[in-house]
């Protein structure tokens, strides 16, 4: 069963994987992979990763520990990352300077907050993941 702690509005339990597909125009094709931060999902997430060009995590403001775990990993694994801070309705709201510093995140890793539940905000989000995986990819060579 899920931990509810500080969650008294949560009647059901976590799935353990989802799956989507998103083309961007018409050349570019990302697979999304989700997996729950629990500690339970951690071999789970380890072999979705493989292969994975980026990660995106979300984290909860009423439980800004429980993200700890899942970033390490993440940074174990050597792919960069970027955070969505999940904006529940009555959840705790803090800005960005803030938590980034609770988080200790790298200057370099994006932070946004959004409503995962939103399109508008999903979308947002992965394009800051994209855009810093663009980043961090090898350039070209010129062949002259």
């Amino acid at each position: 069963l899920d931990d509810t702690a500080g969650l008294p509005d949560k009647t059901t339990t976590t799935v353990a994987v989802d799956f989507g597909r998103l083309t961007v125009p018409d050349d570019l094709v990302l697979y999304m992979f989700g997996t729950p931060g629990q500690e339970r999902f951690f071999p789970l997430w380890e072999d979705i990763a493989r292969g994975a060009l980026g990660a995106l995590v979300l984290v909860d403001t009423r439980r800004l520990g429980d993200s700890f775990a899942v970033m390490d990993m993440v940074e174990e694994q050597g792919l960069p990352y970027a955070v969505a801070v999940n904006r529940f309705p009555g959840a705790p709201a803090h800005p960005d300077e803030v938590l980034r510093k609770h988080l200790d995140l790298h200057p370099d890793t994006p932070l946004l907050q959004c409503d995962a539940r939103e399109r508008r905000g999903s979308i947002d989000a992965l394009i800051a993941l994209a855009e810093h995986v663009l980043t961090r990819l090898p350039q070209p060579q010129d062949p002259s």
